[in-house]
């Protein structure tokens, strides 16, 4: 994929957020220094992971945060989002490195907006268990408390629909189950732990709180009836079963009956309001009916018996994991999602969006991130309230069951040496950054004044 050195970025709003992201076990490293989490268990087991390596050094930001956030305030990000790892957090001093990083972060006008759970649940804990989304929402208090009186921009959790299917039915992710549809109970713990969460902050004085959800349209393979229904059930199971019951307090038609406990009572939890909604973003999906499409998904066989098959997107460029580049397919989404809630749907903020590609001069990165820049400037015009955009991601990292192979950072890192060397991607993007900030005024501090 070529750069285009067409026509200037489109205008954003007035106090349009800029961010990056990040998380904890894929950059931290000092595993020496947490409890193990189902991550830990997940890659010390052979072949999980397919170059067999392990988080336990990562991008070494544990120790090397300071030089990382100055590159944050070099690229000129009004935002970063990072995750709090529970894991560390239960461990002795293991809060004292968030407030570290947030001190660090403030003093460089970066706004900290940390994730509260991604993915790396502690060891000794289960979301089949019901008694989980407790035990997370005690750990959330705990967080808040600490380090409330200087993050404003919370979001509870990350990517609950992979976290589900990749981890709990496929067995491709930590914990590593394949246990398909009866994996549901998952989905439903984690979305109540989302809403006790959004609870445990309001309660600690929090006004800015969101979620992450990875969203993406459904392409039928064909007008086929087979197809077509196909593609209504992969929509549902990975876009609606995860958004309705946030947005709309409900989960859709045949799935509550599915779920543990008194969902009734449980939905009101869920849909405790948020303040915005956050949408990753990587590319649709073209879905039939079962057989005739791809055999693995996540680097796992597909199981014969799901109700529908994964089709390729053909036409289009990919990316080094082999994702088809489709940017209009973010205007589609977004505007779906208002036509489909419209006054339910909460402002939006893309919390991910970015691309793996190899490379320090990475021109292809540069016209996948002017692409979608481009497509969510299409989505504003179009009336959907976006009120954010965070890269995917700021350094290279340990991209979970494909280990180092993949790199998706504006900063390219040398994991012998751990050298960091921003790419031609960081230098645009932080080009961006100024000429949009140079056309327009700020609406907000980025961290609380002194």
């Amino acid at each position: 994929m070529a750069t285009d050195a067409g026509d200037p970025m489109p205008r954003f709003p007035d106090g349009f957020l800029w961010g990056v992201s990040t998380s904890a076990h894929q950059i931290e490293g000092a595993a020496d220094k947490r409890e193990r989490s189902v991550w830990d268990v997940f890659t010390a087991e052979p072949g999980r992971v397919k170059d067999g390596s392990t988080a336990a050094v990562a991008c070494d930001h544990y120790h090397r945060y300071p030089q990382d956030v100055a590159l944050l305030a070099g690229l000129g990000v009004g935002a970063y989002r990072f995750s709090v790892s529970w894991p560390r957090v239960n461990s002795p001093g293991g809060l004292d490195f968030y407030d570290r990083l947030v001190d660090e972060l403030c003093a460089a006008g970066v706004r900290p907006v940390p994730t509260l759970f991604h993915w790396d649940l502690p060891a000794s804990l289960d979301w089949l268990h019901r008694d989980t989304a407790d035990r997370f929402a005690a750990y959330v208090s705990v967080v808040a408390e600490r380090l409330g009186d200087r993050v404003r921009k919370w979001i509870t959790l990350n990517e609950p629909a992979e976290h589900t299917l990749l981890g709990h039915a496929l067995g491709a992710h930590a914990p590593g189950r394949r246990l398909l549809f009866d994996a549901l109970p998952v989905a439903h713990h984690q979305l109540l732990a989302h809403g006790l969460a959004v609870r445990a902050l309001r309660a600690a004085g929090a006004a800015d709180i969101g979620i992450a959800n990875s969203h993406g349209p459904t392409w039928p393979a064909s007008a086929e009836p087979a197809d077509v229904e196909a593609a209504g059930l992969y929509d549902l199971l990975l876009n609606r079963l995860f958004a309705e019951p946030v947005i709309l307090g409900r989960y859709p038609d045949g799935m509550g009956e599915l779920m543990p406990g008194d969902v009734e009572s449980d939905l009101e939890v869920i849909a405790e309001p948020v303040d915005w909604y956050g949408v990753n973003y990587y590319a649709p999906t073209r879905v039939g009916a079962p057989g005739g499409g791809d055999t693995e998904y996540g680097g796992l066989p597909l199981p014969a018996e799901l109700p529908f098959s994964v089709r390729e997107i053909e036409g289009r460029p990919k990316t080094d994991f082999g994702w088809p580049v489709v940017p209009e397919g973010l205007t589609e989404l977004l505007c779906g999602f208002r036509e489909r809630y419209g006054d339910r749907l909460p402002p939006i903020v893309v919390t991910e969006n970015g691309c793996s590609y190899e490379g320090v001069d990475d021109q292809d990165r540069i016209a996948y991130l002017d692409a979608h820049l481009r497509a969510l400037h299409a989505a504003l015009e179009a009336g959907v309230d976006v009120r954010g955009y965070f890269v995917w991601s700021l350094m290279d990292n340990f991209e979970w069951a494909e280990g180092y192979a993949r790199r998706f950072g504006l900063v390219h890192i040398d994991y012998a040496t751990q050298k960091r060397t921003p790419k031609a991607s960081y230098h645009w993007f932080r080009d961006v950054l100024r000429a949009q900030t140079a056309a327009s005024r700020p609406t907000e501090q980025p961290h609380p004044p002194a």
